[in-house]
C-alpha cells in the first residue's frame, strides 16, 4: 500500500522501518529452508556446500540423494506408511471436527468455552505430554483388541497411530470450520427445514457447499499435521509404522545421510503446495460470504 502525499515524516519512517522488520523476520524464518534446498543437490555424501557448489560448477550437483529416496526400500516402506496413515487420520480428522465444529455454532449448547477448549487442548500442550499419555492409553487399547478381538499386531499399531495423529487434526478442523461458520446465515437451514428437508439433507445440499472451503483447509492442515509428525509415532507406533519423518529422525541419529535432505525439500515443496491451497480456499470462502470485493 502505497503512502498518501501528505504522510508526515514519522509516518514515512514506521512505513519503511515497518517493511525492514518484516523482512529481516521473513529472512530469519526461511533461512533454514533455503540452506536445505540447494544442499540436496550436493554431489558429495556432505551437509555443507562444496567449493564446486560455490562456484556453481554442474559437477558439485546431482540428483543422486533423490535416486537413492525413490530406490531405496527403507524411504519406500516409510513413504507407504505415511502414505496410508495420514489420509485415514485425515478422514477422521474432518469427520469429527466438522461435526463438532457445527454443533458447538449453535446457541444452544451449554459450556460451549469448556467443550472448544478440551477439543483444541491436543493443539495447546506439549507434544511429548500428549505423545505420554497417548502412549498409556492407546497401549492398553492395543492389548485389548490384540487379546479380545484377535487382531493382527502390526494392524493394530496401524489403528493406534491413525488414531493418535486424527486427534491431533481435529483442533485444526475444528478452528477452520468455526471460523468460516461465523459469516454462515442460519436463516437458510431455517428455509430448508420449512420446504421439507431433513437435518441429513440440509447438511449435505445447503450448509455443506457454503461451508467446505474450510471444511477442506482443516483437512490439509490435519494432513500436513499427520504428514509431518514424528514425536506421537515414535510413543505409539512400532517399526511396522515407521513413517517418514520417523525415518528421517533414525537417518539423523544412526547414519548422516544426505538423502534427508533430499526428502526435507520434497517435504517443502509439499507444505508449501498444500499450503498455498489453503490460502485460495480462504479467499475463496470470504468472497462467498461477501467478506472480500473480488
Amino acid at each position: 500500500m502505497a503512502l498518501p502525499p501528505y504522510a508526515t515524516f514519522g509516518q514515512r519512517v514506521w512505513h519503511y522501518s515497518f517493511r525492514v522488520i518484516c523482512a529481516l523476520i521473513f529472512i530469519f524464518l526461511i533461512a533454514p529452508i533455503i540452506v536445505v534446498m540447494p544442499l540436496s543437490f550436493n554431489a558429495q555424501d556432505f551437509f555443507t556446500f562444496t567449493p564446486e557448489m560455490l562456484r556453481f560448477d554442474l559437477d558439485g550437483y546431482s540428483l543422486k540423494h533423490y535416486d537413492d529416496f525413490f530406490t531405496n526400500n527403507e524411504w519406500q516402506r516409510s513413504l507407504k506408511n505415511s502414505l496410508i496413515i495420514a489420509p485415514i487420520a485425515t478422514i477422521i480428522s474432518v469427520s469429527l471436527g466438522t461435526l463438532a465444529a457445527i454443533g458447538l455454532s449453535q446457541s444452544h449448547v451449554p459450556f460451549k468455552g469448556t467443550i472448544m477448549a478440551i477439543l483444541i487442548s491436543p493443539m495447546i500442550v506439549p507434544l511429548i505430554i500428549s505423545a505420554t499419555g497417548m502412549f498409556f492409553f492407546y497401549s492398553s487399547l492395543g492389548n485389548w483388541m490384540e487379546n479380545n478381538l484377535g487382531l493382527d499386531k502390526n494392524f493394530v499399531g496401524y489403528i493406534k497411530v491413525i488414531l493418535a495423529h486424527a486427534v491431533l487434526g481435529i483442533p485444526f478442523v475444528i478452528i477452520t470450520v468455526t471460523a468460516t461458520l461465523v459469516g454462515f446465515d442460519k436463516s437458510l437451514t431455517r428455509a430448508a427445514a420449512n420446504m421439507g428437508a431433513n437435518p441429513v439433507t440440509t447438511f449435505f445440499r445447503v450448509q455443506m457447499p457454503l461451508i467446505l472451503p474450510g471444511v477442506i483447509s482443516g483437512g490439509l492442515f490435519a494432513f500436513i499435521t499427520s504428514f509431518d509428525e514424528v514425536v506421537v509415532v515414535l510413543f505409539v507406533g512400532s517399526a511396522g509404522q515407521k513413517t517418514l519423518p520417523w525415518q528421517m529422525f533414525t537417518g539423523l541419529r544412526e547414519q548422516i545421510s544426505p538423502t534427508i535432505l533430499a526428502v526435507a525439500t520434497l517435504l517443502v515443496v509439499i507444505s508449501i503446495s498444500l499450503l498455498t491451497v489453503v490460502e485460495l480456499l480462504r479467499r475463496r470462502s470470504e468472497k462467498l460470504r461477501g467478506m472480500s470485493p473480488g
